[in-house]
């Protein structure tokens, strides 16, 4: 499986603001229920040029800062399906400055009909913001969140945030939110140009029946060169499943052809981990995510730890096909972050499971030097090998399963932990080693839990032509019941990356997933 490499050379941010999929059959009327079609209208849009959405704010509202906006909260008491008493719950976020662009929310009620949700100013609560908002027209809303019991009978959760461009996300029971999903991503590395941001611009919300357990939403999506019509059907539960279908269309008459379109784009956040620590921080781990998991069609499953690196850097994994996806937080206990505050062990992994064939492309990893952990850094997405023309739709569909405490995993073994450096060396053995990198990772899984502590398991592992691997070794370890290996690898040319595989083995049957690992050049080339 071919891996690719790019170093991209301008230094860019995701910033946080709140998303994986290939299926030919189009939207059907019976798939958007009661709406007008809006696969056909996405279609329509894509044939016109694009207009960039009005973002005319009143003044004062433009002029609030971070804290000012805030204190603006929408009042709980008015919540789309409160008066009804419905286990799903619609409250709104208010426009300002980072979210300046209207988004148009509808509801579906039961006998079709479709009603529109404007703007009042009543429903929210200003707090200590003086804002003459008497005279303000219909602003629209910044987006929205949903509720629901999610946790126990007496509360009703969030289960789930559309906010900003094309990014949702979304909790399971006992999670706090994380990383974030996307409709789209456009260009995202590997074009010449900056990358481009679609936005669900409208949403249709089918009113839930009493005592319903799922939440069907439409979503029309725009940018200068897509256009796409999404259904998701939101599940709550221990893993929240979101099934999405999707069909987007690339605008005609476009002078800048579209270099990447990434499919199931995921977006989180990695600071430092176990594989890269930081001195001076109390905190052993800060991240949202710490690995990407995929599994091709044939059968092999990978897995790469994530880095807070220099420079940007993507690689790609070249699949024929792919069965999942996800950017995963593999480790769950508390003593490996110490943040009381932020409880990054409750932080979900989103694992996108393709409903249908995707045919061949490649899973791309975008990593992105971040300061903090207030900057997303990490992107991860699929791209088809091929492109559809302009004005051609691509139609797909996944599963979004927002996992907790039981991740998705491989079925024969996996990486508990990826640690980098050496451990105490004489002076004579560390002349030996010097220019080496070293790793000490742990496998534990059912096709390890099987085999005695002396069975003959071995390490087969690989390096690209820039990496020579001096040590491999691997063993039972005692202390944590799991198979420890050892590989040290030194790099030939200290200012290019090394890319690395290993995985376990005993006899002819491959026990582990495939852990790869890219050496990034010594920061001082």
């Amino acid at each position: 499986m071919p891996l690719v490499l790019a170093v991209l050379a301008p230094a860019r941010r995701f910033f946080l603001a709140a998303a994986v999929w290939l299926l030919v059959a189009p939207l059907s009327m019976a798939q958007v229920g009661p709406l007008d079609s809006v696969a056909e209208l996405a279609r329509s849009r894509s044939t016109q040029p694009w207009r960039v959405p009005a973002a005319d704010l009143p003044a004062e509202l433009a002029a609030l800062d971070y804290d000012g906006l805030r204190d603006i909260r929408f009042r709980p008491d008015q919540a789309l399906g409160r008066d009804a008493g419905l286990p799903f719950e619609t409250m709104f976020f208010h426009r300002g400055r980072y979210h300046p662009q209207p988004v148009r929310v509808h509801e579906v009620l039961e006998n079709g009909q479709v009603r529109d949700v404007p703007w009042r100013r009543t429903d929210y609560d200003y707090g200590k913001n003086t804002l003459s908002t008497q005279g303000w027209p219909d602003l629209g809303h910044a987006g929205f969140r949903v509720h629901y019991p999610l946790n126990n009978s007496a509360y009703k959760d969030e289960l789930v945030v559309f906010l900003g461009a094309s990014y949702f996300r979304a909790l399971g029971a006992g999670q706090q939110y994380g990383l974030s999903a996307r409709g789209l991503a456009i260009d995202t590395a590997g074009a010449s140009g900056p990358e481009e941001f679609p936005r669900f611009s409208e949403f249709w919300i089918e009113r839930p029946r009493a005592g319903a357990t799922e939440l069907v939403i439409h979503a029309l999506l725009e940018s200068p060169r897509a256009t796409g019509a999404y259904r998701f059907v939101v599940r709550p539960g221990r893993s929240t499943v979101m099934d999405v279908s999707a069909r987007v269309f690339l605008r005609t008459g476009v002078a800048q052809p579209v270099a990447t379109l990434g499919l199931a784009p995921l977006t989180s956040m990695f600071l430092f981990g176990e594989n890269q620590p930081r001195p001076g921080d109390f905190r052993p781990e800060v991240h949202d995510s710490d690995g990407l998991l995929v599994e091709s069609a044939s059968g092999e499953w990978l897995w790469r730890p994530l880095q807070n690196p220099d420079k940007p850097v993507v690689t790609s994994f070249a699949v024929p096909g792919v069965r999942g996806f996800g950017l995963m937080q593999r480790d769950r206990a508390f003593a490996s972050y110490e943040d009381a505050e932020a409880r990054y062990e409750r932080r979900p992994s989103a694992w996108v499971k393709p409903v249908g064939d995707w045919g061949p492309g490649r899973v791309e990893l975008l990593q992105l030097p971040t300061p903090d952990e207030t900057h997303d850094n990490i992107a991860a997405y699929w791209v088809p090998a091929r492109l559809p023309a302009p004005g051609e739709a691509i139609a797909f569909a996944y599963e979004l399963h927002w996992q907790g405490d039981a991740p998705q995993r491989p079925p024969g073994a996996w990486t508990v932990q990826s640690r980098r450096g050496q451990g105490y060396q004489r002076a004579e053995q560390a002349a030996l080693t010097a220019g080496q990198v070293q790793f000490v990772v742990d496998f534990t899984g059912p096709a390890l839990d099987a085999l005695p502590p002396d069975a003959p398991v071995r390490v087969v592992a690989n390096s690209d032509a820039n990496g020579r691997i001096e040590q491999q070794l691997v063993y039972f370890n005692a202390a944590s019941r799991s198979w420890r290996m050892t590989l040290r690898v030194r790099p030939i040319d200290p200012a290019q990356p090394v890319e690395l595989r290993a995985f376990l083995q005993h006899g002819n049957d491959t026990l582990s997933e495939t852990w790869t690992y890219i050496v990034l050049p010594d920061a001082a080339h």
